[in-house]
């Protein structure tokens, strides 16, 4: 991957984190949080739904970062509350 791939990688990854925070109203670690989050959710998301369900481009990217993001706010969310 080149420098320019990896950008778009990162960026992507922030906007699925920003949703996820979105979608997980209350449930969120703040801005950066979240687009940390959504980083780590579209590598885990992309690894486990990429496989499953085949979905191209930057577009898929997204939905992938976004579903992981929010599984991920979901599992770090219930660790928080204990």
């Amino acid at each position: 991957m080149d420098i320019v791939g990896f950008i778009i990688w990162l960026l992507i990854g922030a906007i699925a984190g920003w949703l996820a925070g979105q979608i997980m109203k209350g449930s969120g670690f703040g801005l950066i949080g979240n687009i940390v989050v959504g980083i780590v959710g579209a590598v885990i998301g992309g690894w486990l739904l990429g496989s499953l369900i085949p979905l191209a481009g930057y577009l898929g990217t997204i939905v992938y970062g976004t579903i992981g993001a929010v599984i991920l706010l979901a599992i770090i969310g219930l660790f928080k509350k204990a």
